[in-house]
């Protein structure tokens, strides 16, 4: 067969094999030899595994790009998801945010303020219950003769309301203990401690009843009041402290979440609304409208939502606050300082009673005294004259610092409306008990104790118990307004979360619903 050679030409082809005399069909004409490592053939990549991946990963992300950003529709839908994700997340913090708070009112209101109120109460009774024990021993006389009967009669019934009270507040203590073993622990020495307290002072009563009794009775009360200072209040006292302490835990951990989710829910919002005027200027842009209504409605709702979920936490902080700080840390203060009244005036029929340990009870009076309204140098003789001076002072200044302690932690807080008079009403009142404590002694220096006890002890007015029932009264009435104070905050918390909350919720979810339905007839025109 001949040979031929060349490139046969035609109409429909660029280049036609050649056939050689040996039948091998030759490669066009720059197709020949081996295909070169490495390189990249008609049929895909070719080469390492790791620039195949490279080479799989460009591609996936081109096709994401042309997906989701290289085309009109799909930037309008990205910017849409970015509106649902950005509304979803602020929906969310706000409903963290309120349940979180909601939960906070109730531990704040339900459990840690009144088992703190309890415990403070728990303190007073036990120094009231042990001030009236030593009232009936000195209204007694001796085995009933010359008893003074309005001020016996008197201490009897108070020593058992005080009683009573103690039992009560030691089964809410118990109660409120069950998930906190500590506090288990100190009710139940509490609980195990004043029943012996109480078999004390009712053997000392019993031999105050027998003639020439008196002397085993006295000592029986020391035996009381030695339980009672060295275990009873002291564990009382920590009861206090306990309880406050987890309050005050509860009260700085929300108020650090409710900032952090203000900050938070500020930073959405705002992301949000960039989102929604991006979108609006886009559609502007490129569709030649100059507003879209649902987007602008859409906006409208978002800004409400951010407005009022920022209200509402930051008016829960604030209310948390006031309740905490303004409210509850003077009643803490006034409660402290009702127990300390209770037992200053003990430690006055203590000195009448005992009068082997006079001097150990004339420093715990002014101990005491001090603890309430403390003055540098203050002895016991100087006390009452410097207590006036300093008081004037403060009267015309209330910046002035001359004096210290619970009154001064209460009038260092005045807050709330009427608190200020009220405040200023019980220094006063306790200032004519202070002067009352100087006649007591006075009587006593002069060796006239039976007026002593009776000026001591008696309600009728003008006596001392009289004034110290003035001082009670007034310092109930402060103790009140911030117990009232701390109730109101505490509703107005919970009304800051439950009423704005919603609505900002409500506002969100209308925001997704006007965006979308603005956005719909835009993208339809791509269908």
């Amino acid at each position: 067969m001949a040979a031929t050679t060349g490139i046969a030409q035609g109409p429909d082809s660029t280049a036609r094999t050649v056939t050689t005399p040996t039948g091998a069909a030759e490669r066009p004409a720059g197709r020949s030899g081996p295909r070169p490592r490495g390189g990249r053939g008609p049929d895909g990549p070719s080469g390492s595994p790791a620039d195949r991946v490279l080479e799989s990963t460009r591609n996936r992300l081109r096709f994401l790009r042309r997906r989701f950003w290289d085309t009109l529709p799909a930037r309008l839908r990205l910017l849409r998801t970015a509106i649902l994700l950005l509304t979803a997340a602020c929906a969310g913090l706000l409903v963290i945010s309120g349940l979180a708070a909601s939960g906070t009112w109730d531990a704040i209101s339900g459990r840690h303020a009144p088992r703190t109120v309890s415990a403070a109460g728990l303190n007073l009774a036990l120094n009231d219950m042990d001030a009236q024990a030593v009232n009936s021993l000195l209204a007694n006389g001796n085995a009933g003769k010359g008893r003074m009967a309005v001020p016996y009669d008197k201490a009897i019934q108070l020593y058992d309301e005080a009683r009573r009270s103690v039992s009560r507040e030691l089964r809410t203590l118990a109660v409120a203990a069950e998930d906190d073993a500590q506090a288990q622990r100190t009710v139940e020495l509490l609980t195990d401690d004043f029943a012996r307290y109480q078999e004390f002072i009712g053997r000392a009563l019993e031999n105050d009843t027998r003639s020439g009794g008196k002397a085993a009775a006295v000592d029986d009360y020391r035996n009381a009041n030695d339980l009672l200072s060295r275990r009873l209040l002291p564990e009382a006292r920590s009861l206090v402290e306990a309880n406050d302490g987890q309050f005050e835990a509860a009260y700085a951990a929300e108020r650090a979440d409710l900032g952090a989710q203000s900050a938070l829910l500020l930073a959405l919002g705002a992301a949000l609304l960039a989102a929604l005027v991006l979108l609006q200027w886009y559609l502007a842009r490129r569709f030649h409208r100059v507003l879209n209504p649902g987007l602008i409605a859409a906006t409208v709702c978002a800004l409400t939502a951010v407005v009022l979920g920022t209200q509402a936490l930051t008016a829960t902080s604030e209310q948390l606050r006031l309740a905490r700080r303004d409210a509850f840390d003077s009643v803490v203060a006034l409660s402290r300082a009702r127990a300390i009244a209770y037992d200053a005036n003990a430690e006055e029929s203590r000195y009448l009673l005992d009068r082997d340990h006079r001097s150990a009870h004339e420093a715990a009076f002014l101990a005491k005294s001090q603890s309430l309204y403390g003055m540098e140098g203050a002895g016991l003789a100087s006390y009452e004259p410097q207590l006036a001076a300093t008081w004037q002072a403060y009267r015309r200044d209330h910046h002035d610092k001359r004096f210290t302690g619970e009154f001064r932690r209460e009038l260092d807080n005045i807050t709330f409306a009427g608190e200020r008079a009220a405040a200023e009403r019980t220094v006063e009142a306790y200032a004519v008990y202070q002067r009352d404590d100087r006649t007591i002694r006075s009587l006593v220096a002069a060796g006239k104790e039976q007026e002593a006890v009776a000026f001591c002890i008696s309600w009728e007015p003008g006596k001392s118990n009289a004034h110290f029932g003035a001082w009670m009264t007034a310092l109930d009435e402060v103790t009140g307004i911030n117990r009232g104070a701390f109730d109101t905050a505490a509703d107005d918390g919970r009304d800051a979360v439950t009423g704005l909350l919603p609505w900002a919720v409500a506002a969100l979810l209308a925001a997704v619903v006007l965006a979308t339905l603005g956005l719909r007839p835009r993208l339809a025109e791509f269908r």
